[in-house]
């Protein structure tokens, strides 16, 4: 069971990134996703999750109507669009699944993590 992710980098205040999750040895449609990030200093926090039963999402009020989760059955990958992002947005970010459908529980698996820096 693996969880890659990539994406991350550099980008200015208000601009957009795109990252994503590959996982491999097993399905990602069977099990509820997340994005988590953890800021310097700072505890992780949890950014966004995706049910597989529905299809729901919740977002984390700081990251609501910019961020958007997805994923791809036919990839076996989750993504997390980042628009309009923010310098207090920097952060590592890691994806993470939970192995059952709904979103709330704890996350077994983990990816390695992305930093994503936003700086002019």
């Amino acid at each position: 069971v693996q969880l890659q992710a990539s994406g991350g980098g550099l980008v200015q205040p208000g601009g957009s990134l795109r990252l994503s999750c590959a996982a491999s040895g097993f399905t990602l449609d069977y099990y509820a996703i997340g994005w988590f990030r953890q800021a310097p200093g700072k505890q992780r926090e949890g950014v966004s999750c995706m049910s597989s039963s529905d299809g729901s999402t919740i977002y984390a009020v700081s990251v609501k109507g910019r961020f958007t989760i997805s994923r791809d059955s036919t990839k076996n990958t989750m993504y997390l669009q980042m628009n309009s992002l923010k310098p207090e947005d920097t952060a590592i970010y890691y994806c993470a699944i939970h192995l059952e459908r709904q979103c709330l529980g704890p996350y077994e698996f983990w990816g390695q993590g992305t930093q994503v820096t936003v700086s002019s």
